[in-house]
């Protein structure tokens, strides 16, 4: 016993050593600290620490948010025979209030919605557009050089026109079953009497810092000395409930047009330089849009997203039928075996390549059809080498017009994100993502609430190296491509399996496959998925989450699930780059297990919660 705990000491020792040089890089670094270089990749917003929780059972409803207020919230309103879609606009308005560093009214969001009658899907696009004054040149300097990144998320220039309030009437009309002014409720309610700031939010608004917000938004985030309220403050907002009041009454249109419209105007025209353009004409030609759901078969089962402008569903459509030849293993004792861990990782390359290339806002970008074709991904899968690590994964070619002519995209996306999934009492569904992009979006405030800086999910450069057209360059008008992926998944009758999505910038497509194996593969429970070991690549190396694991445990337990250490060591002979980091994603899944069984998950790296009855 002596010599193995000497032997695994020792092992764990030269893992250490193997990999001090990425130990040694802060995890989880802020926006801030990745841009004094220049971007390299998405920063998520700051972990917060782990908040275990416990699957969470129910026979009628369920629905899983960021937030015990923001689910307390849905469920009240499924306790009075709302829709899923009801549910979910209650959800985000409250989200808005308590949740303001992720997303809110002055952002934009996907929602996928199922009907369990008709067993149909609808794809809703919310969103942001870019002004009609939006150039190519937009966030380029004088010289043609893009300008630090940090300095555009926090600009005028950055706020692009909200599309969620829109995009959610748009469903309400469709699937909705209470009154729109109804569901406005809670959250007015808390806006006026008050809420508990949470330890996210109130860590969050540490890190960030009072002169990171606009004056406004200080006075309402900040005391008189520039002090970040405390978790267990009492924060009110009234401005925030009078604008409730009146879009309740008057519909999402009164954030389009009329006062609220013009002082969303001023804030972004008196906002940091770069200047905003945004006009009182970009917010009334504001039309948020019914997309095709995009859904691929993957062991028998339909995996089902939405299309460009978002990247998720095909990108995670492509992942899913490249491994889906290779056995991952079954069941939860096979969950992180190394191979499938490997397999994914190298489908996930293949996938990001084409997603960078080809995707962007349809109406701009003919995104090519052969993107999820069989004869393609045949092509592509065979350049996974089942035992080694490709280095460097370049675009293929699917074919289709102008798909040979896109340039290297240049984007980058950080995140402030979150994500609804929902279940009704009849049955229907709603995966809702929704953002105001990078952590409390422009920093802007308008009328109660933030803007997003959601343009800055464009590539700043609009060629490439070779002069190329990059497809998700700015244009007037355009949609901005984006990673979210709400996500619902089919048997192959059509009844509903399973509801689930996540935040988390580009690596949100990285969570959601995650979740998807350990779900259909590996057989987990909801929340044994949301909470699993975070892992996958963009193609740039093995992105590992770094967990919170004692150094006791890591080198007396390295086997363990929370050992990052192992799951490296295990790694180590494919060849791949290990990168280290906490990947705070915030999955929120729903499982139905029979007719009368709601399983829920919620993210442990977040403050969410799933709530049912």
């Amino acid at each position: 016993m002596m010599l193995r705990r000497f032997n695994l000491l020792r092992l764990s020792l030269a893992a250490i050593l193997a990999f001090s040089a990425h130990a040694l890089v802060p995890p989880d670094a802020s926006a801030q600290q990745l841009t004094k270089t220049g971007p390299t990749r998405s920063a998520p917003e700051a972990a917060s620490g782990r908040h275990e929780q416990r699957l969470a059972i129910a026979r009628r409803h369920m629905v899983a948010a960021a937030n015990p207020y923001a689910s307390e919230a849905g469920r009240e309103i499924l306790r009075e025979g709302g829709s899923a879609v009801d549910a979910a606009i209650a959800v985000q308005l409250v989200l808005n209030l308590v949740e303001p560093q992720s997303s809110g009214i002055g952002g934009g969001a996907f929602l996928l919605h199922f009907d369990s009658a008709t067993r149909s899907l609808k794809a809703y696009d919310g969103r942001e557009t870019a002004p009609a004054a939006a150039q190519p040149d937009r966030f380029l300097d004088a010289a043609g050089r893009p300008i630090p990144f940090a300095t555009a998320i926090a600009s005028g220039a950055a706020v692009g026109v909200p599309g969620v309030l829109a995009m959610l009437e748009l469903a309400h009309r469709q699937h909705g079953r209470l009154p729109w002014a109804r569901l406005f409720a809670p959250a007015i309610q808390l806006a006026r009497d008050g809420f508990v700031v949470s330890p996210r939010l109130a860590l969050l608004l540490h890190w960030m810092g009072a002169e990171a917000f606009s004056p406004a938004a200080r006075r309402y985030f900040f005391d008189a000395n520039g002090k970040a309220w405390s978790a267990g403050h009492q924060l009110r907002n009234p401005e925030f409930a009078d604008t409730l009041e009146i879009i309740a009454r008057d519909g999402a249109r009164a954030l389009h047009e009329g006062p609220l419209a013009e002082r969303i105007v001023a804030a972004v025209a008196a906002g940091p330089a770069p200047a905003g353009d945004l006009t009182l004409a970009d917010l009334a030609a504001y039309q948020p849009r019914e997309r095709e759901p995009v859904c691929v078969l993957y062991r028998e089962r339909r995996v089902c997203g939405i299309g460009p402008p978002s990247s998720g569903a095909h990108t995670i459509g492509q992942v899913l039928r490249l491994i889906e030849p290779f056995d991952l293993g079954r069941g939860p004792s096979a969950a992180l075996n190394a191979r499938a861990m490997h397999i994914i990782a190298e489908a996930e390359k293949l996938a990001y390549a084409d997603r960078n290339r080809f995707i962007a806002d349809p109406e701009f970008v003919r995104v090519p059809l052969g993107l999820l074709g069989t004869h393609y991904l045949e092509r592509r899968r065979a350049l996974i080498a089942p035992l080694r690590a490709a280095e460097r994964v370049e675009a293929g070619n699917p074919g289709g017009d102008g798909a040979h002519w896109y340039g290297e995209d240049a984007t980058v996306e950080a995140s402030g994100t979150s994500h609804v999934s929902i279940v009704d009492g009849a049955g229907n569904a709603v995966a809702m993502t929704t953002t105001i992009e990078a952590a409390f979006g422009s920093r802007i405030w308008a009328a109660g609430f933030l803007l997003n800086n959601e343009l800055t999910d464009f590539s700043f450069r609009h060629t490439d190296t070779q002069g190329r057209p990059i497809a998700n360059r700015v244009a007037e008008g355009k949609r901005p491509r984006s990673s979210m992926a709400p996500t619902i998944v089919l048997d192959a009758e059509g009844e509903l399996k399973a509801v689930l999505g996540s935040p988390g910038g580009s690596r949100i497509i990285l969570y959601v496959v995650k979740s998807l194996v350990a779900l259909i593969d590996w057989e987990m429970d909801a929340q044994a998925a949301a909470a699993l070991v975070n892992f996958g690549s963009q193609g740039r190396g093995f992105e590992l989450e770094s967990t919170t694991a004692s150094a006791y445990d890591a080198l007396t337990r390295p086997w363990a699930w929370g050992s990052t250490i192992w799951q490296a060591l295990r790694l180590k002979p494919f060849g791949h780059r290990i990168d280290f980091d906490l990947m705070t994603s915030g999955t929120h899944i729903i499982v139905r297990r029979g007719p009368t069984r709601l399983e829920g998950g919620a993210d442990p790296r977040r403050e969410g919660v799933a709530l049912g009855d």
